[in-house]
C-alpha cells in the first residue's frame, strides 16, 4: 500500500503548472486568441489544427477527436501514467516536494514508469561519472578523435559503461533499485547466474523525449574482442519505443518549432556532429527505419507549414538508397517540403567535420536537393539503360515516383528529365507517368483543397507500381504519335503541361455546395458577418471566431482563410487577403459570402446582428464543453474526489467565460 498524494498538494501542482509549456513540449501551439492557443492534436492524425488550450483555464480540448482534460490527463494520455505519476511527473517539473499520506491509494499494477524513468536517470549519471574514470580514458580519446571535447560530451549526455559484467548493476541496486525493474528498463540481461549490465565497454548516448526525460540508451563498442553489434539499443520497454522517438530532439524541438526545418541524419555523432556545426535542428533514428510515427512527432513540432523543410541525409551505399526510398514512400504525409543533402566524397556529417570543418557541414545542407529527385536517381541507376529491358524496368520504377510529386507544376518537367536520362520518347515516358497516376489510390474529395495523394485520417495508400508494360495511346486512327514527334498534335503536349499530369481538376465550390441545417446555417452566417463585417466586429471577437468548432467541412476551409487574414481586417485588402488564403478550389464560396444578403436588413442593426451571430457561434462551443464536463462529473461521481473538484472548477471558469463573450 502506497501513500495517498494531498489533495492540496495535487491542486498546488495544478496551479503552478503552466498547461501551455507543458503541451508545448509535445505541439507547435500558436496563438488562437485571448488565453487561447492552438495546434495539430497529438493524440490523433490531422491536416489543420483543432487541438485548443486555454493555459488560464488550465485545460485543453481536441475538437477533431474529442480528447480534453488539464495538465494531469494530458501527461497520463501522451506518456501513459497513472494519475499518481503524472502528478510526481509535473511536480519534479516545477521543482515542488510532494507529501504523502498514508491509506486509501494502492499503485495501479504494472510497471512503475516513474522508478523506470528515475533508474534510467541514474544509470545515465553513471554513464558520465565513468567517461572521467581511469578506464574511460580510452573511449575519452575514441570520442576526441572524432571531434568531440568534454564540452560536446557534457551537453549531450555522453557517457561510457565499464567492461565489467555487474557494474551498473551493482550502483543501482545500492540506490535501491530492483532486478526486476532495471530488467524493465532495459538497463540489464538476464542469464542462467542471474542479471549483468546490458552496455558493457561501450559509448553510451542517452535517449530523451522531449521534455528530457532519459527513455533509453544507445551504445558503440570500442573493442575488437567485443562480438556484439557495432550499435547496441536499448529493447522495447514500458518506456522506451524506437519508432516513436528521435535521437536529439530534445536539444532541437525549439529550433525546428522557430525556423521551420528539421535535418533527420543516421547516427547520434552525426546528430552531435550538426549541433556543433551550428546546425540545431539534427535529429536521428534510433536504431529504426525513418517512419510514419516519426513523420506524426516532427509535423506536430514544425506545424503543418508547406513552407517548411525536412532534409535527410542518407549513406551512398546500398542501405542507405533503399533508406531513401523508403523515406520517398511516407513523404506524402508531411506537408513540408522534403529534401536530401548527400556529403561529397561519401562522408558522413561526423566525418565532414572532422575533414572538412564546421563551414563544410553548413554547407551540405545548402545543396540540398528534393526527395523524389533523389529517389528518381536512385531508382533508375539500379538498372542497365543500355538494354531495352533495362529502359522498361527503370520507367516501371521510376514512373510512379514522377506521379507522386506534391507539385504538379513541376511533374512535366521532371517527366521530361526521365526521359533524356532513359533515352525514351518523351510520349512514352508521359504515358507511363499517367498510367502510374490514375493506378495510385488517393484519398477522395479533400475538402480543404489538399493536394492529390495527401494521407487521410487512415494513412496514405501504398505506392503502386506500374505493372504492365509501357501503354500504347490509342485513338480512332490507330496508335497516336509521341509527344514531340512528327505529325503529333502541338496541343496534347499543351494540355499535359497544363494538366500537371492529367490530375482531375478539384470541383469549384460555391454557395449552393452547402447543405444547410440549423447548424450549418449558423456556421454560414457567422462566416458572412466576419468577411462582412469584420472590423465592426473587433479584433477580440474575430481572434476568438476563426477558432470556432464548424462542422461543414467547405465552411471550415473558409473559416481557415479567414483567420490566415486577420492581419489585413479593417484594410482595403481585407477580402482579397481571404481570397489569397483560401484554395483556388474555395474562391467562389468566399465571393458568395462576401456578397450575399445579410439576414438582418436594418442597417442600424447590422452591427449588433453581426457580434451576436459570432458570439452566438463561441457560445456554441462552450456549451459543447460544459455538456461534456458535466457527463465526466457524472462519471465521477463522489463529489469529494480531486477530479470533481477539478470539474467543477472548470465548470466556473466556461461560464466566466460565457459572460465575458456578451460583456465583451
Amino acid at each position: 500500500m502506497a501513500g495517498r498524494i494531498k489533495a492540496s498538494d495535487i491542486e498546488e501542482v495544478k496551479r503552478r503548472t503552466n498547461l501551455a509549456d507543458l503541451v508545448g513540449d509535445y505541439v507547435t501551439l500558436k496563438s488562437a486568441g485571448v488565453d487561447s492557443m492552438k495546434g495539430l492534436c497529438p493524440f490523433h492524425d490531422e491536416r489543420s489544427p483543432s487541438f485548443h488550450v486555454r493555459p488560464a483555464l488550465g485545460y485543453y480540448h481536441c475538437f477533431g477527436c474529442g480528447e480534453s482534460g488539464d495538465a494531469f490527463t494530458f501527461l497520463q494520455r501522451m506518456d501513459h501514467l497513472t494519475f499518481a505519476e503524472s502528478v510526481e511527473r509535473l511536480a519534479a517539473r516545477i521543482h515542488y516536494v510532494l507529501s504523502y499520506e498514508e491509506g486509501g491509494f494502492q499503485r495501479e499494477e504494472g510497471p512503475n514508469r516513474a522508478r523506470l524513468l528515475a533508474a534510467n536517470q541514474a544509470a545515465a549519471a553513471y554513464f558520465v561519472s565513468q567517461l572521467a574514470s581511469e578506464e574511460g580514458a580510452f573511449a575519452r580519446d575514441f570520442l576526441t578523435q572524432r571531434g568531440f571535447d568534454a564540452a560536446a560530451c557534457e551537453r549531450f549526455g555522453v557517457g561510457y559503461a565499464p567492461r565489467g559484467w555487474d557494474g551498473l548493476t551493482g550502483h543501482l541496486r545500492q540506490q535501491g533499485y530492483a532486478p526486476a525493474e532495471l530488467a524493465q528498463a532495459g538497463l540489464v540481461s538476464e542469464g542462467q547466474r542471474g542479471v549483468y549490465d546490458r552496455f558493457r565497454g561501450r559509448v553510451v548516448w542517452p535517449i530523451r523525449d522531449t521534455s528530457g526525460q532519459t527513455l533509453g540508451f544507445g551504445a558503440r563498442k570500442l573493442y575488437d574482442d567485443d562480438q556484439g553489434p557495432k550499435y547496441l539499443n536499448t529493447p522495447e520497454s514500458p518506456v522506451y519505443h524506437k519508432a516513436q522517438v528521435l535521437y536529439g530532439l530534445d536539444l532541437a524541438k525549439r529550433a525546428i518549432s522557430r525556423g521551420r526545418r528539421a535535418v533527420v541524419v543516421e547516427g547520434y555523432t552525426d546528430v552531435m556532429a550538426c549541433h556543433l556545426a551550428g546546425i540545431d535542428t539534427a535529429v536521428a533514428t534510433c536504431g529504426t527505419a525513418f517512419g510514419k510515427d516519426h513523420i506524426s512527432i516532427l509535423r506536430r513540432i514544425m506545424g503543418d507549414d508547406s513552407a517548411a523543410e525536412v532534409i535527410f541525409t542518407f549513406d551512398p551505399d546500398e542501405a542507405g538508397q533503399k533508406a531513401a526510398l523508403r523515406a520517398f514512400s511516407e513523404e506524402k504525409r508531411f506537408t513540408a517540403q522534403t529534401y536530401v543533402a548527400v556529403a561529397p566524397d561519401d562522408f558522413d556529417p561526423s566525418d565532414l567535420r572532422l575533414h572538412r570543418g564546421d563551414e563544410a557541414v553548413r554547407e551540405l545542407f545548402t545543396r540540398k536537393v528534393p526527395l523524389f529527385e533523389f529517389a528518381l536517381r536512385q531508382a533508375i541507376s539500379r538498372f542497365d539503360l543500355n538494354s531495352v529491358a533495362g529502359r522498361v524496368s527503370a520507367l516501371r520504377e521510376a514512373a510512379p515516383i514522377i506521379a507522386e510529386i506534391k507539385d504538379p507544376s513541376l511533374r512535366p518537367g521532371y517527366t521530361r528529365e526521365l526521359a533524356r536520362m532513359l533515352g525514351s520518347e518523351l510520349g512514352e515516358v508521359q504515358q507511363a507517368v499517367r498510367a502510374a497516376g490514375s493506378r495510385q489510390q488517393a484519398p477522395s474529395g479533400d475538402p480543404r483543397g489538399g493536394r492529390r495523394g495527401a494521407p487521410s485520417r487512415g494513412g496514405p495508400q501504398g505506392n503502386t507500381r506500374f505493372a504492365g508494360g509501357v501503354p500504347g495511346r490509342s485513338g480512332s486512327g490507330g496508335t497516336a504519335a509521341p509527344f514531340g514527334a512528327p505529325g503529333a498534335d502541338p496541343r496534347a503536349e499543351q494540355d499535359f503541361l497544363h494538366e500537371g499530369d492529367a490530375a482531375p481538376q478539384a470541383p469549384r465550390i460555391t454557395m449552393s455546395s452547402i447543405r444547410l441545417n440549423a447548424t450549418t446555417l449558423l456556421e454560414r452566417d457567422a462566416l458572412m458577418a466576419m468577411i462582412q463585417q469584420g472590423a465592426r466586429i473587433g479584433d477580440f471577437l474575430m481572434q476568438q471566431a476563426v477558432t470556432a468548432q464548424m462542422s461543414e467541412p467547405n465552411l471550415i476551409v473558409v473559416r481557415d482563410a479567414v483567420g490566415a487574414a486577420l492581419p489585413a481586417l479593417g484594410t482595403d485588402a481585407w477580402l482579397q487577403a481571404i481570397l489569397d488564403a483560401a484554395p483556388e478550389t474555395h474562391s467562389d464560396l468566399v465571393r458568395g459570402l462576401a456578397v450575399a444578403p445579410m439576414p438582418e436588413r436594418r442597417a442600424e442593426q447590422l452591427d449588433a446582428y453581426s457580434r451576436d451571430v459570432v458570439i452566438s457561434l463561441l457560445d456554441r462551443d462552450l456549451v459543447s464543453l460544459k455538456r461534456e464536463l458535466l457527463a465526466r462529473l457524472q462519471r465521477v461521481g463522489d463529489s469529494t474526489d480531486p477530479a470533481s473538484r477539478r470539474i467543477q472548477e472548470q465548470l466556473v471558469a466556461l461560464e466566466s467565460a460565457r459572460r465575458g463573450l456578451r460583456e465583451e
